[in-house]
């Protein structure tokens, strides 16, 4: 740990955004072509895997799902093992090296399956290939994912006022290099690969991620490096053998009498978490005995213990919000299937389907500097908040836009289909996608940094990574969830349907009941919505012990109240 400390120590004078234009790089490139192969890969699954509709959605949701819970493993060998840095660069190189088996299976003719009428065509040898680049691809894009967030948050000193308050306007500025890099994936890329060939479209994409891959290795003078922590599992595995070992003894009404270290010995690097009420049993972990040493596994301090208690309070938030994951699902699915179902033509120009993201994106990418630089100004003069709004606030706007966009996605397939079912020849233009497009954009806009920002503000100093990485399990648990959705869809509806025919069925999207899956999602949303409204309410954020102007009765809500703070300067900010 010593030479850890040391390390961070003698990176103090390093850091700040002209180390995070490294990560926003990397950022950019990487999501330029990663962003570009899940906006095609449901069409190359179809068209050149041989995949039915359902099959090629689910490959595609189950393979989105693998790469955020993979994220998990890559959060958690950053926190303990190896810094943000190296973890991204050893899974960066897994990555480009499933890009390059990707490139050449969609190359070679030879490894393609022919068409058997079956939901799956892809068999021996080349579903050997097929699956390997897969699993390889999902492991190192979610190695990734799981620590370069972080690696740009860790540039600001959580201790040092002015940088905190630059820490919401990272997030931020993250958010919108991924968007700009995806905007070029969904318009170039997948442009080459619907127009010239699918290999063309998977090489540049292993080019750019290696590109920024370098990139993010040249910018190593500048970063500033967190000293590892103990694993972050086996401490919270401590909490709760020794509660249990504990079970039969009493909690002390008052907290003070809670086993903790003390000041003068806590590491510098290491945060001092204030003692909460809620989850007293876990208290019991931080009992010592009379007579007894404080030993490992037998004692945890009270910061230990709150550790475990904030983990927990996140769980709610991180199940509130796999449902709009899963309508997040349905655009990169059987959106892009439905555009390829309708009029591409922008005047003469054909407009590739598989672009059809691109307006989201061009939204998120205007608004995000319009948010940063007049809307938080303004809402922070009537808060207070340095952000503006909290975290879990930002959440609850994108739960709500989400419903919206599924509902306005049922109307938008009721016109398409009875346009198509009419006047074959004549389809409405691919571009009334945009308004389930365009307000899924802002959804996502305000839920992807809300949850960056809420779980790398509450964690603990040693589970930045593994806590960031709760934004993209949420992700994970949608897609998967979706992939469940269309199966138990199509299994219930053959049943109840006068035709015997799921919603989902089969290749032709004409004669599904596409628009019933996505107002079933909006109900569904609008449900969730209010369960996330319970839980976001309840929430409690974390307090620093160091900070004496927050008591136990002081603490505000997550949803409606605004922390309090007895620091002056940041009142003013």
């Amino acid at each position: 740990m010593e030479s850890n400390n040391a390390e961070f120590a003698g990176s103090k004078k390093r850091g700040g955004f002209l180390a995070c234009m490294f990560v926003f790089v990397l950022g950019a490139f990487e999501n330029m072509g990663f962003v570009a192969n899940t906006a095609v890969l449901v069409l190359y699954f179809k068209y050149v895997m041989q995949f039915d509709i359902s099959a090629s959605a689910n490959t595609l949701t189950n393979f989105m799902g693998s790469v955020t819970l993979l994220s998990l493993l890559g959060g958690f060998i950053s926190d303990t093992y190896l810094n943000r840095l190296y973890t991204c660069l050893v899974f960066g190189t897994m990555e480009v090296l499933a890009l390059v088996m990707v490139t050449v299976q969609a190359y070679d003719k030879d490894l393609h399956p022919d068409p058997c009428g079956k939901s799956s065509c892809v068999e021996g040898g080349k579903a050997v290939m097929f699956y390997t680049s897969l699993c390889l691809l999902a492991l190192g894009a979610g190695g990734v994912k799981g620590a370069l967030p972080t690696l740009g948050g860790d540039q600001f000193d959580s201790k040092d006022l002015k940088e905190r308050k630059l820490l919401g306007s990272y997030f931020n500025w993250y958010l919108l290099s991924t968007i700009l890099g995806s905007m070029v994936g969904v318009t170039a890329i997948v442009w080459v690969s619907m127009n010239k060939a699918w290999y063309w479209g998977f090489f540049i994409a292993t080019i750019t991620a290696l590109f920024g891959f370098i990139v993010l290795a040249l910018g190593k003078p500048f970063y500033r490096f967190q000293p590892f922590g103990k694993s972050p599992l086996v401490r919270v595995v401590q909490v709760i053998t020794i509660a249990v070992q504990n079970r039969k003894l009493s909690i002390p009404e008052n907290s003070n009498e809670l086993y903790e270290i003390n000041y003068n010995n806590v590491d510098p690097f290491e945060e001092k978490i204030a003692h909460t009420n809620q989850f007293r049993l876990l208290d019991r972990a931080a009992i010592l005995p009379k007579g007894t040493t404080p030993e490992a596994w037998k004692v945890c301090t009270v910061t230990q213990v709150e550790e475990v208690k904030i983990l927990t309070r996140m769980l709610p938030i991180i199940a509130s919000t796999i449902i709009m994951n899963t309508c997040l699902a349905q655009l990169q699915t059987f959106s892009v299937h439905q555009g390829y179902f309708m009029d591409p033509h922008l005047g003469s120009w054909k407009f590739p389907t598989a672009s059809i993201p691109v307006i989201p994106l061009v939204f998120m990418s205007v608004l995000i500097p319009i948010y940063e630089f007049f809307v938080v100004p303004v809402a922070r003069k009537i808060t207070g908040h340095p952000s503006g709004i909290t975290q879990l606030q930002r959440v609850g706007v994108g739960l709500v836009l989400s419903i919206i966009s599924m509902a306005i996605a049922g109307v938008i397939e009721v016109k398409r289909r009875d346009q198509a079912i009419k006047n074959p020849m004549k389809p409405i233009s691919l571009f009334w996608l945009s308004f389930q497009y365009g307000i899924f954009g802002l959804a996502d806009m305000f839920t992807v940094v809300g949850l960056l920002e809420f779980f790398y503000k509450e964690a603990p100093s040693g589970m930045k990574s593994l806590s960031t990485c709760f934004a993209w399990l949420s992700m994970s648990f949608g897609f998967f969830l979706s992939s469940i959705f269309v199966d138990l869809i199509n299994s219930v509806t053959k049943r109840i349907t006068p035709s015997k025919q799921g919603w989902l069925h089969g290749d032709n999207l004409n004669e599904n009941k596409l628009n019933l899956f996505y107002w079933f999602l909006a109900v569904l949303s609008t449900i969730n919505f209010a369960n996330y409204l319970f839980w976001a309410s309840w929430y409690k954020y974390k307090k620093d012990a160091e900070d004496s102007g927050i008591g136990p009765n002081k603490s505000q809500n997550g949803l409606f109240g605004i922390r309090e703070e007895n620091n002056k300067e940041e009142e003013e900010f």
